[in-house]
């Protein structure tokens, strides 16, 4: 059994297509509007996965900036030997909080624009497939 050809995946299936010889119906035009549709996929795929990784680089480095603050303030009431008042514990509550809040927020956002790009391309992708069926039914009734 051959290998596929993952520089070209339509390449076999274009060879299969171009067997029937359908009079009108331009199979390599076709399968190159189909290998763009592919391409502009991977493309927002990728980009999508960037944005993803950066959003967590992001909160990761608020995470590790709000425990920098934590250690510090825990240090300093350390090394002064005295006992952390209740207003010192609701600071390191309030800040552990609003960084939680604040990543939260980065986390949604992410999600909300993932799931609009997911709609758009899914659109775009239901609307070729209706173009490819109306061109086989328009050549279906030509024949």
């Amino acid at each position: 059994m051959d290998r596929p050809d993952t520089a070209n995946p339509f390449g076999d299936f274009t060879k299969m297509l171009e067997q029937f010889k359908l009079p009108g119906f331009d199979v390599p035009a076709i399968m190159e509007a189909r290998r763009k549709d592919v391409e502009a996929l991977v493309q927002a795929n990728q980009t999508a996965f960037q944005g993803m990784q950066s959003l967590a680089q992001k909160q990761a480095e608020m995470l590790r900036t709000t425990l920098a603050e934590l250690q510090s303030l825990t240090t300093q009431l350390s090394a002064s030997g005295s006992t952390p008042s209740p207003k010192t514990a609701e600071l390191i509550q309030q800040s552990l909080h609003k960084s939680l809040a604040d990543m939260q927020q980065l986390a949604q956002a992410a999600y909300q624009t993932q799931a609009e790009s997911y709609a758009v391309i899914a659109k775009r992708v239901e609307e070729n497939v209706q173009e490819l069926r109306s061109l086989l039914q328009q050549q279906q009734q030509k024949t």
